[in-house]
Formats: C-alpha cells, sequence, structure tokens
C-alpha cells in the first residue's frame, strides 16, 4: 500500500507539473504539445526521486528507461534520469541486520574478521558490502532489498499504468506480453541462486581470456537473498573518458566483442549494460564484468536474424538488410509498406557509417541526429508502432546501452573486422 501511494504521489507531481508548464506556454502565447509537457526537467527529477525511494522494480523500470531512451531524449532529461542507474536509498543498519539475520542467523557477524555496514553500491534490487573473511580473502556480499520480489508484478502493472496513462504508449500497442516477460525477468535477477549460477556460467566461458575478470562466487555465503563473491578492484568504467585514446579503444573493442561471442559463440548474454556493471583495471587492462542477474540464453532464431542482418550490412545489401529487418522483427510490416523511403534512408545512412574508412567511430554521432529525425517522422505514425520479439528486444537493449558506452568513450573500433570474424557462425 505504501508503495501504490508512492506512485499515486508521483502521477499527482507529474499531472501537477505538466499542468504549470502547460500554463506557462500558454501565456507565452505558445501551443504545447503533450510530450514537452510530460517530459520537463521537473517531472524527471519526480520520478527520479521517487523511484529511487522505492527500489526494486520500479527503480529497475526507470533504469531501462535511461539507458535505452539513449540519444532520443534531451539531454537534460537523460542525465536526471542517469541518476537511477547507481543512486537507490540503501537500507538502514537495523533493516540490514534484519535481513542478515534471517538469510545467516543470530551470530552472522562471527562469519567475518570485518563487514563494512555502510554499502559500497546500492542499486535497484540491492545494496553491496565489502567485508573481510578471518582467512583474509576480501569479498563482495550483494544484500537485496526487503519485500523486493514481492512487489515486482505491481511495480510493473503500475509503472506501465504511468506509462499509458502519461499518454508515452498509444492504446494500440499490446504490450501485455511484454510485461509478463519483464516481470519474469525482474523475478529472475531476484534470485540470487540463479544469478550465482550464472556468474559461473560466466567464468567457465571467459576462461583465461586476458581481457576479462570475472569474480569467483563463495558458495557457503550465499542464499536466494545474499550473493557473495570475491572482491575485485576497479574504476567506474566512466573513468575512462579521460585515458587516452589506445586505452579508451581496447576496453570499447572488448566490449564489443563481448556482446558478438555471447551472441554468436555462446547463445548467453548479460542483457543489463548498465555502465555500472563493468569496471576497469588500469593496471591490467582488463574489463572486470559484474551483475549477472539479467544473463539469459539467446534463442537460435533471434541468433541467426542478427547474423543475417549484419553480414547484409557487411555486403552493403540494402534490399537484403530490409528484408532481414522485417524477418528478425525490427520493422513492422506496416511500417515497411507505409515509410518505405524512410526505412531506405535509413539504411543507406547507416551502411555509410559502417563502411566509412578506417575504425568505426563510435564518438562521432552526427548520424544519429539525422536517423533520430527520420524516425521521429515514422514515431508520428502511431498505428504502425510494433514491438519486436521478446528475445530480440533483451538482446537489443545490450546492443544498444553497449552502442553507448562506447560512444561515451568516443572510442574508435574495428567494427567490421569484430563482426566479419562471425561470418561463419553456425546457430543450433
Amino acid at each position: 500500500m505504501a508503495r501504490f501511494g508512492r506512485l499515486g504521489r508521483l502521477a499527482g507531481g507529474v499531472a501537477g507539473g505538466m499542468l504549470a508548464e502547460g500554463t506557462r506556454r500558454i501565456a507565452a502565447g505558445e501551443r504545447p504539445r503533450m510530450g514537452d509537457l510530460l517530459l520537463t526537467p521537473g517531472n524527471a527529477a519526480r520520478v527520479t526521486d521517487q523511484l529511487a525511494h522505492l527500489r526494486g522494480a520500479a527503480m529497475k523500470l526507470g533504469q531501462m528507461i535511461s539507458m535505452d531512451a539513449g540519444d532520443l531524449l534531451p539531454p537534460e532529461l537523460t542525465a536526471i534520469l542517469a541518476r537511477l542507474r547507481d543512486n537507490a536509498h540503501h537500507m538502514p543498519p537495523p533493516q540490514l541486520d534484519r535481513v542478515l539475520v534471517q538469510e545467516w542467523g543470530r551470530d552472522w557477524r562471527r562469519r567475518f574478521r570485518h563487514f563494512q555496514a555502510h554499502p559500497i553500491a546500492a542499486a535497484s534490487i540491492g545494496q553491496v558490502h565489502r567485508a573481510e573473511l578471518p582467512d583474509g580473502r576480501t569479498i563482495a556480499i550483494k544484500v537485496q532489498y526487503p519485500g523486493v520480489a514481492e512487489s515486482i508484478d505491481a511495480d510493473v502493472d503500475n509503472v506501465a499504468t504511468l506509462l499509458r496513462v502519461s499518454g508515452l504508449l498509444p492504446r494500440e500497442l499490446d504490450i501485455a506480453t511484454l510485461l509478463v516477460e519483464a516481470k519474469r525477468q525482474l523475478h529472475e535477477e531476484a534470485d540470487y541462486l540463479r544469478e550465482r549460477e550464472m556468474l559461473e556460467r560466466y567464468r567457465e566461458q571467459i576462461g583465461e581470456d586476458p581481457a576479462y575478470v570475472v569474480p569467483a562466487a563463495v558458495p557457503e555465503l550465499s542464499t536466494a537473498r545474499v550473493l557473495a563473491m570475491e572482491f575485485v578492484a576497479g574504476s567506474p568504467i566512466e573513468t575512462l573518458e579521460d585515458a587516452p585514446q589506445e586505452v579508451r579503444d581496447r576496453a570499447a573493442t572488448a566490449l564489443v566483442t563481448l556482446v558478438l561471442r555471447e551472441l554468436f559463440d555462446w547463445g548467453l548474454m548479460q542483457t543489463d549494460p548498465n555502465f555500472a556493471n563493468y569496471r576497469w583495471q588500469a593496471e591490467s587492462g582488463r574489463l572486470v564484468l559484474l551483475d549477472f542477474g539479467a544473463a539469459r540464453p539467446v534463442q537460435p532464431r533471434t541468433q541467426a536474424g542478427y547474423h543475417r542482418l549484419l553480414m547484409a550490412g557487411l555486403d552493403e545489401n540494402a534490399a537484403e538488410i530490409r528484408a532481414a529487418a522485417i524477418d528478425a522483427g525490427f520493422l513492422g510490416d506496416a511500417a515497411a509498406d507505409r515509410h518505405g523511403a524512410i526505412v531506405a534512408r535509413m539504411i543507406d545512412v547507416i551502411v555509410a557509417e559502417l563502411h566509412r574508412s578506417g575504425p568505426f567511430d563510435f564518438g562521432d554521432r552526427a548520424f544519429v541526429q539525422v536517423l533520430r529525425e527520420e524516425a521521429m517522422v515514422m514515431a508520428q505514425d502511431r498505428s504502425t508502432w510494433h514491438l519486436p520479439p521478446i528475445d530480440t528486444l533483451f538482446v537489443q537493449r545490450k546492443v544498444s546501452g553497449t552502442a553507448l558506452l562506447c560512444a561515451r568513450l568516443k572510442a574508435e573500433v574495428d567494427l567490421r573486422g569484430l563482426i566479419g570474424a562471425h561470418r561463419d557462425a553456425i546457430f543450433a
């Protein structure tokens, strides 16, 4: 009831902000559009603050919006929503103690030489503490917020209702399947025993690859609500923004290579590209991979769809790109038929960028503005809005988030070479 009340107050606050902004613009002689009234910095700040307090699935969905919006939202709104990526309100010590007593027993402190009460990180589903074991090992312990798993279904439904009421989602778009899948995914993320299994699978897949580090789990301290693993030192990936070009390029190459291996070699992908899930070890030049709650298998049909699309791009075959995009579900038949000229122009822009001489420059975002302007014309025709297959949505979230991070680093990557190395991939 308390969570529902917070969402209700959030809706009221957003509505009040829309009314105030509308009045201001009308007084200035403007004719405001509904989207302009809704997506104001004031409303974005209201949403950010309330979702950070709510934590759990509500905050997780806000994180998804902040990541997936990419270049589509105005910069000031993106900056406000970006606070959701690592700015949850952490548990007070008495609440933390109650959770750990429930998971480990009343004498849980005897398991450690030292346990740092203040979290070193706090996110949507849990917070992370640093601790030292009696044998001297330093570990990281992720503790889930109480009630998170139980609130997932209601949070997803309530946030979806807010999107409907706001008018951001057209009534013609059926998102029922997406909501079911979002709930399933979030329930999986709240199962730390499953995450531990995925962590161990990724360690096995990475093997001795010198480009990556995946922490080892500590099984004896891990439960369905607590995940313990070795502490791996590293700096936030964003700190590389000021690093030499060679270092930024190496990190971005590792990020892109990882996505391609997940998609075409392993059929297993960690689908949450939140920047906080990556750290960088300057001394070793290795990428630290964290948080495997959103790891999921990739269906062979999805693998084949991406492969066909990317190979068509390498071959500069515009007709095949269009056909592959429709077959994979990226593009709906109605949109392709009604807006064929726009689709053709967007394909031409993408192919031209991919085949510019030299490595692909993620820092050059001029073409994104061109694509955005074309896409906005299509988006105004809400009757052609289309949801890709669920599996594709999760994969594309990782692909888009990785591209956004590479752009943040202004990295240059041999994209054609990395993609071409998978030309002969075979899917079961």
